[in-house]
């Protein structure tokens, strides 16, 4: 029978701070989840049941031991966009695709695995990401401000419509609705920094003051919901409100795998889960570093494809692992998955027991949730950052949060991806080469813009600062071309290669022409330094033999020195 390490190895000492940072995040989560299926326009139902099964199919397969998966902001906005694309208004049929969409994005996560993609996280840069995120937590705060608000705008719109009916707008608010959804607002925030900093001024216990600066979503929810029921806010003020949830647990399904729905959704479904395993390892890896843990990416996607096969049948839609709730768990001591257990265990008894006493809680108080929750995300610092220290890092990140603002989440990440691997090539089209020479007596060797240092009329020294491939073949050509051309006194070009670790077929036939036009020239071309891989390829090709053995060196030094000999 198949057990997890953690379970195997699982310590009674490690009980306590499990038990208390899974009832933490369950107190967390339950509000939480209902808001995140207001932002994808499914039953506040949909949410919990993802809540249950996908944690603890997380907890048996994931690598990650704090990651809190469920649903998440970033997922149930783009799962909402992606139901909106659907030729279907009748409501069973939505939940029924958002099933389909969790069961697609497991399978799409789990044949990553398979082809052993775990490393396709490093293809988006730091600057994308935070410009996505950046853009995406606008985006869901200003689609909130509706509910906070109680205006009638319609979903789906484009973020720019949004905003212009939100003006118009604005003058015909529900003043009960703005009063509790601004007040949720401000207890949010007193629990998150003011009542925070004050716990901590007044010396309570770090496990206190997690307890107590965490239950402000909780505090939020409880008041709004009794302000409603008692003062009949509902009926003689139409606030907004959740109304009626089934009691008991998600029932098992098939989703339904109709191909037409399929296709339909497939596209969307592959983009939900990059992002949700990127935003999941992102966060996972933040985390273990802090703990001298190991994330296993590859493990990951089994564990996060588990994870939204069973939010799948159990009645749920996409999952991932959530920065707030996982941070709540790792601040609040959680040792092992066995606290997104307990948290899951708790879930499931809300579902079973609590259901009715969400029937008033108002729509406005979970946006103000959702608004906290996200606001966070927006990242200012990394901009500045990047402008200061790399204007085309900066450019790409505005890109991308351009993008995603005026246009959509997928469009932006499509953007900002091709505009990473866009400023890449041109960097790499144009490696860095310098002229060395030798550094005093020793047998170091640098730049001479750089150094003061001893050159040899006769000999060109030059290192080449990237690997040689299809796109900056021509640049080296043609650099050393001009150089040798620039100085008549040269007879011997020495190519130093210590920072190539990959030479390309395109490559290899360039440092063909270049040795044939410095032989016609009566100059000769000498390599040192050469890497044992890149030296094993290229002796399985004609090139050796054509610059000769002889021209090869182990070093600069011994190069130069034999040379002026």
């Amino acid at each position: 029978m198949w057990i997890p390490d953690w379970l195997s190895h699982y310590k009674k000492e490690q009980l306590s701070g499990d038990m208390i940072a899974g009832i933490i995040v369950a107190v967390v989560l339950v509000p939480q989840a209902m808001a995140y299926g207001m932002l994808a326009g499914l039953p506040a139902e949909t949410a919990l049941y993802s809540s249950v099964l996908p944690l603890i199919l997380y907890a048996a397969f994931g690598s990650s031991r704090t990651l809190a998966v469920g649903p998440v902001g970033l997922m149930s906005l783009m799962t909402g966009a992606t139901l909106l694309e659907l030729p279907v208004s009748e409501p069973k049929e939505i939940i029924a695709a958002a099933h389909t969409l969790a069961l697609l994005t497991g399978l799409i996560l789990l044949s990553m695995r398979l082809a052993k993609l775990g490393s396709i996280i490093n293809f988006l840069s730091h600057p994308v990401i935070s410009g996505f995120v950046s853009a995406s937590a606008i985006i869901i705060t200003i689609s909130q401000l509706k509910h906070l608000f109680g205006l009638d705008i319609p979903r789906g719109l484009p973020t720019y419509e949004t905003v212009t009916l939100l003006s118009k707008e604005i003058s015909h608010l529900n003043i009960a609705t703005s009063i509790i959804g601004l007040s949720s607002l401000f207890i949010l925030y007193g629990f998150k920094q003011p009542l925070s900093r004050a716990l901590e001024q007044a010396s309570y216990g770090e496990l206190s003051q997690q307890i107590i600066s965490k239950a402000g979503p909780l505090v939020a929810v409880s008041i709004s919901t009794l302000a409603v029921y008692y003062l009949n806010l509902s009926n003689q003020q139409q606030v907004a409100i959740i109304g009626h949830i089934p009691a008991g647990l998600p029932s098992l399904i098939l989703p339904n795998i109709e191909p037409s729905l399929l296709k339909g959704l497939l596209p969307n479904a592959i983009m939900i889960a990059l992002i949700g395993y990127l935003e999941s390892v992102s966060i996972a890896k933040s985390m273990a570093s802090q703990k001298r843990q190991k994330i296993n990416s590859n493990k990951e996607l089994v564990g996060l494809g588990f994870a939204n096969m069973a939010s799948a049948i159990s009645s749920g839609y996409p999952v991932a692992g959530g920065f707030g709730r996982s941070m709540v768990n790792f601040t609040s001591g959680a040792n092992t998955p066995f606290a997104s257990v307990i948290s899951a265990l708790l879930v499931a008894i809300s579902l079973a027991c609590l259901t009715p006493l969400f029937f008033f809680l108002p729509k406005a108080a979970l946006a103000a949730i959702i608004i906290i929750a996200v606001i966070a995300l927006i990242d200012t610092h990394t901009l500045k950052h990047a402008w200061a220290y790399d204007r085309a890092d900066a450019t790409s990140m505005l890109v991308t949060f351009v993008t995603v603002l005026l246009v959509n989440v997928e469009s932006g990440i499509f953007a900002g991806t091709i505009m990473s691997i866009g400023l890449y090539l041109h960097r790499s089209s144009q490696p860095h080469i310098a002229i060395v020479g030798q550094l005093g007596d020793s047998e170091q060797y640098r730049n001479i813009e750089r150094f003061k240092v001893q050159t040899e009329p006769n000999i060109l020294a030059l290192r080449v600062d990237e690997n040689l491939y299809f796109a900056n073949t021509n640049y080296l050509e043609d650099t050393i071309m001009q150089l040798v051309a620039d100085n008549k006194k040269i007879d011997h070009v020495v190519l130093i290669c210590h920072s190539i670790s990959f030479i390309d077929s395109s490559a290899l036939e360039s440092l063909d022409v270049i040795l044939y036009h410095l032989q016609k020239a009566g100059i000769q071309l000498h390599l040192a330094e050469v890497k044992g891989p890149v030296m094993d390829k290229l002796k399985t090709t004609a090139f050796i033999k054509k610059i000769g053995a002889d021209n090869i060196f182990i070093s600069t030094h011994l190069a130069i020195q034999h040379l002026k000999q």
